[in-house]
């Protein structure tokens, strides 16, 4: 597992911000970000709903989401919100809100 980026929400739109039609969101580049910051801004009809929508996450890049999930409770099932990129969104034991990612390259730039 490799530290990516927090997640922090926001109501307020973001420079370079890009919208993920599966979600509904709009995120910034978090390797952009000199502290690796995602911002998420949720549009008023997007279907995700609880501690996704409400709570700040901690990404991590894995080789399989698969097994890095084991024990995790599963929020937003497996999606690519940019090409080339495959997450899901889990809560641990604590409640921590957690992203899964797995990805080839660098595909953020």
């Amino acid at each position: 597992m490799e530290f990516s980026h927090v997640g922090l929400i926001t109501d307020r739109p973001q420079p370079g911000e890009v919208f993920v039609p599966a979600t509904r969101v709009w995120i910034t580049n978090f390797v952009a970000h000199p502290y690796r910051i995602e911002w998420l801004r949720f549009e008023p009809d997007s279907p995700v709903t609880g501690p996704v929508r409400t709570q700040p996450h901690v990404a991590w890049r894995v080789r399989s989401i698969a097994e890095a999930a084991r024990g995790l409770r599963t929020l937003i099932d497996l999606f690519e919100p940019v090409p080339g990129v495959r997450v899901a969104f889990f809560e641990n034991a604590d409640g921590a809100v957690i992203e899964l990612m797995e990805y080839e390259g660098n595909p953020f730039g």
